[in-house]
């Protein structure tokens, strides 16, 4: 891309994955997070560093500014309330992120369209009575910010990943909607995933979940063959209903 990808999140685990693909691929990427020495211990050198709290608009607005695309990874936190909660991380942040994202009226966007935003979210999001809605109301909340997503008007992109596992991520990959079922799958293959759609016009515009299998794939994983199967999200996804 001509433009800084963004990795929100991008020290942590799955977050590092990310952009060390993005950066195989030739692609100039900032990396923001809330440790410098997180990111000295894990980060590539050709990485740009951030220090930047999703939880505080002011601090996202100038690291994003002029990025092609975003890859929000944040790791949430389990609090009921407060600074440390998923209200504040999984949707307040992401909402800091699309204000910062959105130019004001009249102010030129980095693409026709604006920039590509990819969300790491969750299976189980769209169940309210699932054991992790406990921590925090986690679930409710993921699923806000990606019903915030949805709705920003900017391209997009919703990966909700089974269990992540450290695994190769060498076996089959399945993806699917409807938020049905369960599975696991290694953070190698969300992270490609992530990286995938941002280069493909199949991956615009949908919601859809992550499992994958033990075993070797021949030729690897098809991911245009396996975007181009899933279905546009309809005008009127599901909502987050908090009581």
């Amino acid at each position: 891309m001509d433009s800084p990808i963004a990795v929100i999140g991008g020290t942590g685990r799955l977050g590092r994955l990310v952009t060390r693909r993005l950066l195989a691929r030739g692609e100039s990427v900032r990396v923001l997070g809330r440790s410098p020495q997180r990111a000295r211990r894990h980060l590539p050198s050709q990485a740009r560093f951030f220090v930047a709290d999703v939880r505080d608009p002011d601090a996202v607005r100038a690291p994003l500014y002029g990025c092609a695309a975003v890859v929000y990874t944040v790791e949430p936190g389990t609090d009921a309330t407060g600074p440390d909660s998923p209200e504040a991380t999984l949707y307040g942040g992401v909402r800091h992120v699309l204000d910062a994202l959105n130019p004001p009226s009249g102010a030129p966007a980095v693409a026709s369209d604006g920039p590509h935003v990819v969300l790491v979210s969750q299976r189980h999001v769209t169940h309210r009575d699932h054991p992790m809605n406990a921590y925090g109301r986690m679930l409710d909340w993921r699923l806000a910010g990606e019903d915030a997503v949805r709705a920003s008007g900017l391209p997009y992109t919703v990966i909700r990943p089974g269990w992540l596992t450290d695994e190769t991520g060498d076996g089959p990959v399945h993806l699917e909607q409807g938020d049905l079922g369960d599975g696991r799958v290694a953070r190698a293959h969300v992270a490609e995933a992530c990286v995938q759609a941002l280069y493909s016009p199949a991956a615009r515009g949908v919601t859809f979940e992550m499992r994958g299998e033990a075993g070797p794939t021949a030729g690897g994983v098809p991911w245009e063959e396996l975007f181009h199967a899933l279905r546009a999200d309809a005008p009127a996804t599901a909502r987050a209903v908090f009581a």
